[in-house]
């Protein structure tokens, strides 16, 4: 009863002195006091006493608004009156209150104290009375709060682990503990014998959970998953009912994964023990849940890395080389091809910027200049004298990647071709010119039939074609062996005119109607003006040459960046789109150009040679039976 503390609201000190010091401390209290209400409040707002005694006259006489501003601040403090004397109606103002007792003068000390000892043990008994009562309410939901954390845990597991072993033991243990079982075990379907076995088992011996088997015929766990439904034993003898070993009660729920059953989690016990509930079966249901996911994910994961193992086998053998970058240019993935051809060696490099992993100034322009509207392929030669021919292409949601074929035997042997046809060609000059020159005396030494005449003029039409060819083959290989080197300035604009004039009177001719649009302030290049005019004008007779009569050709001209980019379009047959890549080969003619089409195959063979010596790109859009565009990228002069 000792060290219970009380408070002493009253304005008389003698009062307070008496109860305080004669009466309540001897008697073991700790007591303290005050003669002002709002004092009181304040204490009440920090400290919590055991008991009030509060006179009459607190609150100028008025002690009911008293006890409601003190419950105001402790709804649940307990206060005994101390009156100034004893009326007819103050028993029933106490009840209304709430108060516990009144005390009357003159004061006596075992009234006092009686009073004092009631009061606190009727405290102490609203006090237990509360506990027991919230025991009661929040029992169950401690249980439930219980409950839900277990699972948390589960899922918490279930998310953070790749070891399939260590959820569904997990999951296992957390189903014994939960329902008070003696075992645990979760049991799967054998994709070959179509018998269920313990993955994962809580209590039983390690012996009998490698050996076990059990059908899913005629047995309850099959029951659960042909129905889909759990399954419950609650029996006070030991049963055998369609399971491999005696229990008493039991708990069998499905694991599914897409709709499917693939095993079932349960609970048993052996021994007697308390019947499991429905709640329980619920709880159960859930982390088999959590068991199906796990598995899931397991078989996700196992065949994304069969996916990933196979993947990585095929970019490690391929005869490419294979760079992948991310939309940060950090490295991705470098194949063992691209590794040794830029010798680098190990992983080190994973998470790097390209820059500082590859050194070859070509091969990081291709991977930073990808606001380029040219396609993205180089050639690069490496150091030791090997080509490759590099193409960037972009791969959604993870960056760009860049294959590698090695074409150093095919450039050789262009090479090789290249010298021998120049070599021919400026043999046969001298033979051709004689031909030509012998036909001509034909005509000069006398009379000859008709027939003679259009003999001699076809002679003179060959010559004059296999001339044609052997000179576009020598322009050809001065061109690839860069004689040509000498450049100019060259306002762009001036050349694309003076070529569209050249072919002024072919046009007219055909009828074909030509549109310019090239601006004046369109920026200047370096080149050689020779071979640029001839690049202009062999575009501009080649869309002459296969646009029929009264079609269209269109020439356009912008400068964007540090690029001029001209475009000559027009409504020809077309090109098949399996034969555009081939275009500018040498001697490629499209199958969809007619045998009476004159030319040599060289025309954009030309071309191509000239805009890459002066350090540019040209491609080709073609749609057949609408028409061809050809696109040429060169950078502007910086001087």
């Amino acid at each position: 009863m000792a060290n219970e503390r009380i408070l002493i609201i009253h304005t008389d000190q003698q009062v307070t002195k008496l109860l305080e010091r004669n009466i309540l401390r001897s008697a073991g209290y700790i007591v303290s006091s005050t003669a002002d209400l709002v004092d009181a409040e304040n204490i009440l707002s920090v400290s919590e006493p055991d008991l009030i005694i509060l006179g009459q006259e607190i609150g100028d006489g008025n002690y009911i608004e008293a006890v409601n501003r003190l419950r105001g601040v402790n709804p649940g403090i307990q206060i005994i009156l101390f009156a100034n004397r004893k009326t007819e109606t103050m028993p029933t103002r106490l009840m209304r209150l709430g108060l516990t007792d009144i005390l009357y003068p003159p004061l006596e000390s075992g009234d006092v104290l009686k009073s004092v000892r009631n009061s606190l043990n009727q405290v102490k008994r609203w006090q237990e009375w509360v506990e027991q009562e919230s025991k009661r309410i929040t029992g169950p939901l401690e249980e439930r709060v219980g409950e839900l954390e277990s699972l948390a845990e589960i899922g918490q597991s279930v998310t953070a682990q790749l070891d399939l072993d260590r959820v569904l033991t997990t999951i296992v243990d957390s189903a014994v503990e939960f329902t008070g079982a003696e075992e645990g075990s979760l049991l799967l379907i054998d994709e070959k014998t179509g018998e269920l076995y313990m993955r994962a088992a809580k209590n039983f011996q390690d012996e009998f959970v490698r050996t076990f088997r059990l059908p899913v015929e005629d047995t309850l766990a099959g029951e659960v998953i042909s129905s889909g439904n759990p399954a419950i034993i609650n029996e006070e003898t030991p049963q055998k009912i369609k399971t491999a070993y005696l229990v008493h009660t039991l708990i069998y729920v499905p694991l599914r994964i897409q709709g499917e059953v693939i095993g079932v989690l349960g609970v048993d016990n052996r021994h007697s023990g308390p019947a499991f509930s429905d709640r329980q079966i619920t709880i159960l249901s859930a982390m088999a849940d959590y068991a199906a996911v796990a598995i899931a994910n397991a078989r996700l994961y196992s065949h994304t890395e069969i996916e990933r193992g196979k993947l990585e086998t095929i970019l490690t053998q391929i005869a490419d080389g294979v760079i992948v970058v991310d939309h940060e240019n950090k490295v991705v993935l470098i194949n063992q091809v691209a590794s040794e051809a830029f010798n680098i060696s190990g992983n080190a490099y994973i998470g790097k910027p390209v820059s500082e992993v590859i050194k070859s100034p070509d091969m990081i322009a291709l991977f930073t200049n990808q606001d380029s509207i040219y396609p993205r392929r180089i050639e690069i030669t490496l150091d030791d004298d090997r080509t490759f021919n590099a193409q960037l292409t972009t791969i959604p949601d993870v960056g760009v990647a860049v294959t590698m074929q090695d074409v150093t035997h095919f450039k050789e042997l262009d090479r090789i071709k290249s010298d021998f046809v120049n070599t021919v060609s400026h043999d046969l000059r001298s033979p051709l010119t004689a031909i030509l020159g012998y036909v001509e005396l034909i005509e000069r030494s006398g009379d000859i039939s008709p027939q003679q005449q259009e003999f001699v003029n076809r002679v003179q039409m060959s010559v004059h074609n296999i001339t044609n060819l052997i000179n576009d083959l020598l322009d050809l290989g001065r061109i690839d062996a860069g004689f040509d080197a000498q450049k100019e300035v060259i306002p762009m604009s001036v050349i694309i005119r003076y070529a569209a004039e050249n072919r002024r009177q072919e046009i007219q001719k055909k009828k074909i109607d030509l549109s310019l649009s090239i601006p004046e302030e369109l920026p200047s290049v370096l080149c050689n003006p020779t071979r640029m005019q001839q690049m202009m004008d062999n575009l501009i007779g080649n869309a002459v040459k296969y646009t029929p009569e009264g079609g269209s050709i269109t020439i356009k001209a912008q400068h964007e960046k540090d690029q001029v980019i001209v475009q000559v379009s027009d409504n020809g047959p077309g090109i098949p789109p399996s034969e555009q890549p081939y275009i500018f080969d040498k001697f490629f003619r499209a199958s969809s150009i007619t045998d009476e089409t004159p030319g040599t195959g060289l025309g954009l063979a030309i071309v191509k040679s000239i805009v890459e010596n002066h350090q540019g790109r040209v491609w080709c859009d073609s749609t057949l039976g609408e028409g061809s565009t050809f696109t040429v990228v060169l950078p502007v002069n910086d001087s």
